[in-house]
Parts: structure tokens; sequence; C-alpha cells
């Protein structure tokens, strides 16, 4: 979600931006730096990441997003950061190569070590940093799968000297990354919150209505932009305070829910694809449209309502968009979109024996290793034994 109005201008977060600035200088000059970015639901986290992108001319991006409903599948949002290093797999040891390889599904195998993992992220990282400096953006960390936040939180704790910034999003504060630097983002302030929601108003409305809106919405971006949205002026005026009963989260996904199911058929599968495809890949996305019949014309619907962009890789524009599409479709849809969306990440050749890992809630956690394994040394200079 992006908190700007007519312009690109990012509204009322100075503060906020001075510190991701800091945070990405630090990673130029070679001294490995996390931040935690906390706040409700809609509050403009997915805004802050956008523009620590942006302001991170030069830098390797590497960027994932936690889903409600894959949560149990575990190492799913490791996948995804990990994807746009895979190239540099080669470089690792062999045990963590190995392991990384069982984790993300490349290959078959027994259940990985953890710690092996994590030293093969950490280890990945650093090799893509010695090309450029990696940022890497960690979205609705909440919802992150057990195993991928025990590892990413392991990589966090032992970024030192390398040209590495780490930046988490999560609407409650995640034990696994406390002691780590946080930034606690608060709702807009009512001029900067006014300047947003008459920036999305179809016309001209009554300030009575407009100072209304803007408490019910308690000053929170995306409520702003999104609970307006498809509504009259006559039906916000008589009608909007039914928002105010609901969750505010519930309410921003009831807001794309609506848009969603308004949509041609083919454009609601399309998106569904797009929710179940792992690595925001739109080559991958088509060439699973195309399995389901679902065609090129289906892009425009989804795109034009400011849902999902195609433009060099797929991407929702806010992580309840994805929530919302899981929601909308049926269960026998979901998974048959899943069985054909993942081609593109089976297995590349088998090993044995042939096992698979645990369901994420039975993972083990980090740093429980045998004695063999504590006898490896890491390669890279930024991981300590803890």
């Amino acid at each position: 979600m992006v908190v700007r109005i007519s312009g690109g201008q990012l509204l009322g977060r100075e503060s906020e931006r001075q510190v991701l600035d800091r945070l990405l200088e630090a990673a130029r000059e070679g001294h490995g730096a996390v931040l935690a970015v906390y706040g409700e639901p809609g509050v403009g986290k997915t805004a802050l990441l956008e523009y620590a992108v942006e302001a991170a001319p030069g830098f390797r991006v590497a960027r994932t997003v936690g889903v409600e409903g894959e949560t149990e599948f575990a190492f799913a949002a490791l996948q995804q950061l990990c994807s746009p290093s895979l190239d540099l797999m080669e470089r690792l040891p062999e045990p963590q190569r190995d392991a990384l390889a069982v984790a993300l599904g490349l290959e078959t195998g027994s259940v990985p070590d953890p710690f092996l993992v994590g030293l093969a992220v950490l280890n990945l990282l650093s090799e893509a940093a010695e090309d450029q400096p990696v940022l890497c953006l960690v979205d609705d960390a909440q919802w992150l799968d057990r195993a991928s936040a025990g590892v990413l939180a392991f990589v966090a704790r032992r970024l030192l000297a390398e040209r590495i910034a780490m930046v988490f999003a999560a609407r409650e504060s995640i034990d696994s990354l406390r002691g780590l630097a946080e930034l606690r983002v608060a709702p807009l302030g009512h001029r900067d919150a006014r300047l947003l929601l008459e920036s999305v108003l179809p016309g001209r409305m009554d300030d009575r209505v407009l100072e209304r809106i803007l408490v019910e919405t308690r000053g929170n971006p995306l409520a702003l932009i999104e609970l307006p949205r498809g509504l009259t002026p006559g039906q916000l005026a008589a009608g909007f305070g039914l928002a105010a009963a609901l969750p505010l989260s519930a309410g921003i996904e009831q807001s794309f829910t609506r848009r969603l199911v308004q949509l041609p058929r083919d454009a609601q599968r399309l998106l569904l694809l797009a929710a179940a495809e792992p690595l925001g890949d739109p080559a991958l996305l088509w060439r699973a449209a195309e399995r389901l019949g679902v065609p090129k014309t289906a892009a425009p619907a989804v795109e034009s309502e400011g849902l999902l962009t195609l433009d060099g890789a797929v991407t929702f524009r806010h992580p309840l968009v994805r929530s919302a599409v899981y929601r909308v479709a049926e269960t026998r849809r979901i998974r048959r979109s899943i069985r054909t969306a993942a081609p593109g990440t089976e297995p590349r050749r088998p090993r044995s024996p042939t096992r698979r890992w645990p369901r994420s809630s039975s993972a083990p956690p980090l740093g429980h290793r045998d004695e063999a394994v504590s006898q490896q040394r890491p390669r890279c200079s930024c991981a300590r034994w803890s």
C-alpha cells in the first residue's frame, strides 16, 4: 500500500524515512543493519518498504511476504526471499547447499538441519553482497511459516561486517526479533490524513462528512484510500459509519473483497494464480494461466483496479489483497491453482533417501545442532557461533 498523493509524495513519514535512510547508508558502508517495523494493518508499513526500495539504487532487492494461508508450509517465505540469488548457490559449502536445496524444494531429501539452512541463507546473501549491497524486505512477518521465521531471525542476528540491510514489517512485536532496532509507525496526523482522503474522493464533500470519515478511519492510510473506493458520495454520507463496527483490517479486506467479486471470472482466476505462485515471476504465472485457460486479456482488469501489477514482477498492491483473494476463492479452486503453479518450483533431481519434511509447526528450532555440524566453519565473515 502506497500512502501517496498525486505526484508521488509520501505523506507524513519524514522521521521514518530518515531511519530507513540511515539503515541503507550503514549497509552501503559494510555494516549489516536490521530494522523491525511495527504498526496496525494499513498504517503504511508496506509503503515504507517501497520507499526503502526507491532509496536504494544499486542494491539487489530480495523480498518475501508472509501469507496467513501458507503458515503451515515449511520454508515457503524463505523460498521467495532466496529466489533472486539462486544462481549463487554453487558458491556455498556442500552441506549448506544441499540443506538449502531441500528446504527450497529444489531437491528431495531428508529433513534439512535448520542450522545448516540458516548458515546457507546467511552465506548466500553475503555472496550476493560481494557484488552489490543487498536489501532484504520481509512484509507481513507475523504470517511467516515457523521454519522461515526461525531462519530469518537467525540471519538477522548475525549481520556484522556485511553490505546487507534487512527490514521486517509486522503488526505486532515478534519474539524472535526482540532486542533488534524497532520502528513504530503511527497513523497519519489530521492534516496529512485529510490531504490523502481528498486526493482519492470522487468529488467535493461536505466538511462534516469528511471529518466523520477521518474520525472513523483513525488516520489509517489504507482505510482512507480503500474504504471509500467504489462508493458514491451519497453512500459515504449515509452509511460509512457501518465500517466502524468492523475491525480495521477486516473492513479494509472487505473493501478489497467487494472489488474482487465484481471482476470478470478470468480476472479472478488470474489473481488466484498470482496468489498461489511463489516467485512473483510473470513467466511462471502466464505458463500456469495457459494451463488453466486464462487469457492474457485478463491482465488489464486486475491492473486497472490497482490490485496487482505485472510490470517486471508479480506484485500485490497490499498483502490484504492476497488474503482477500484466498477468502473469496473456493478451497477446491485454491488447491487447483497451487497445483497448477507448482511445476515451476518442482525438485530438479531426486536424492535418496526421499522423505518429506514435517509441517512448520513441528520444524526443529534453530540453534540445535549435533557435534559434527558444530565443527563446520561458516564461509562468510559475518557468521558467528551463538
